[in-house]
């Protein structure tokens, strides 16, 4: 099996552990009290404890994959995700929920970082863009799946065979994973040849370098806004501006659906556009600026969003946002690729995942908490001075290497 091949059997197996996860998000803050729950902010802490039990579970999982294959951390994965999509169905109240979140967690962890290690193993400096694009959009099917089919289907019929169907698909895969996961973690096919460094780091990379240090922050800000404030709110920003409902063939399409589907439509051209954003990065002679267009543009798409009342003017800017959060991904986490092989590939891979999972942690908790003080609105405003900020951040940098550089020219 080549390398390519590789890729996309850990991103297809990535997917559909997913499933569940990606439903919970559209039908959780719509169908709340059917899962038992009391209170609004419980929504919150659910959609983010299985990203803040990865803060301290995914270096354990690093050091896992010191010793152990990718193989061994998959199978793990997918046995944890089959049991808590299960428990989604077949437990009620917030406390069972919980841990049925926090299983979930520590299944992502295994999955994720075997996956990104992966990219950065059976990758050079040639194709690893187009590669990272390649697996984080075929994993996004999982997404699109959970999403769209997970929001239809709790509509038409209950949540508990919804969640029972996903972790069949989990079981299911378990002699996938012995086929198309490699027992080592070595690349056999192609060695990574000798890559430069970066045309505007003149020193050798440590964690502490401030281009390591700006990557690592972009990466949290991009978990807060695309996986963490985006994924979780996106079901009661239609809601409330969803008056009419819909329907199809005699089917009601309501405001869960309807999120569904847009998420889905991210989902479903990832696999198209990520590898091509990838491979333009890859092309690219001054990779380091490209960053600025997706926090630049993210931010105008949320204060739009943050104002806009007609649902027309406001499915169209999501679409735009939807876009731009797939550069966004695919960005970062080529820059990040890129600078683990100036460091320690497990190292930066996984201070990279936690970051990253500790951004989409803080943006439900943030989010719900800021709605229930001060509306909807103010979660997306905050959002866009977040990107803004951390924008100012990067041009600061690039200011201060260039004069740095002319003042030794």
């Amino acid at each position: 099996m080549n390398n390519k091949n590789r890729v996309i059997g850990i991103a297809l197996i990535t997917a559909i552990t997913l499933l569940g996860d990606a439903m919970l998000f559209i039908v959780l803050p719509i169908y709340w009290e059917d899962f038992g729950l009391t209170a609004i902010w419980q929504i919150g802490v659910l959609l983010s404890v299985n990203r803040l039990i990865r803060l301290p579970i995914t270096p354990v999982v690093g050091l896992f994959y010191r010793k152990f294959s990718i193989r061994t951390g998959v199978l793990i994965s997918v046995a944890c995700a089959c049991i808590s999509t299960l428990s989604y169905g077949l437990v009620s109240g917030f406390v069972l929920l919980l841990l049925a979140r926090v299983l979930w967690g520590i299944a992502w962890s295994f999955i994720k970082l075997g996956g990104m290690l992966t990219v950065v193993t059976f990758s050079n400096e040639n194709n690893r863009g187009r590669l990272m694009g390649m697996y984080n959009g075929l994993w996004g099917l999982g997404g699109l799946a959970g999403m769209l089919a997970g929001g239809f289907l709790v509509d038409q019929l209950s949540i508990p065979i919804v969640t029972t169907t996903f972790a069949l698909a989990s079981f299911l895969i378990f002699p996938l994973v012995f086929i198309m996961i490699p027992k080592s973690n070595s690349n056999k096919e192609e060695e990574p040849s000798n890559q430069s460094q970066p045309s505007h780091v003149q020193d050798k990379m440590t964690m502490r370098h401030p281009y390591i240090v700006l990557i690592i922050l972009t990466g949290g800000t991009m978990g807060y806004i695309t996986m963490g404030v985006f994924n979780s709110t996106i079901s009661p920003l239609i809601e409330q501006s969803y008056q009419t409902e819909w329907t199809i063939f005699g089917a009601v399409i309501g405001a869960a659906t309807l999120a569904g589907l847009i998420q889905a439509v991210r989902w479903a051209w990832d696999p198209f556009f990520a590898p091509v954003i990838g491979a333009a990065v890859d092309k690219s002679k001054y990779k380091q600026y490209v960053i600025f267009l997706p926090l630049i543009l993210g931010s105008l798409a949320f204060l739009i969003i943050g104002r806009v009342e007609s649902m027309f003017i406001l499915l169209i800017v999501v679409l735009c946002f939807q876009l731009i959060s797939t550069g966004f991904i695919t960005i970062i986490d080529t820059l990040a690729a890129e600078a683990s092989v100036q460091t320690n590939p497990v190292k930066m891979m996984t201070f990279h995942t936690v970051v990253v999972d500790c951004g989409a942690a803080i943006g439900p908790l943030v989010a719900f908490f800021i709605m229930d003080w001060s509306g909807l609105s103010a979660v997306y405003y905050l959002s866009a001075f977040v990107m803004l900020f951390v924008s100012l951040l990067w041009f600061i940098y690039h200011y201060y290497m260039r004069y740095t550089k002319n003042s030794h020219a």
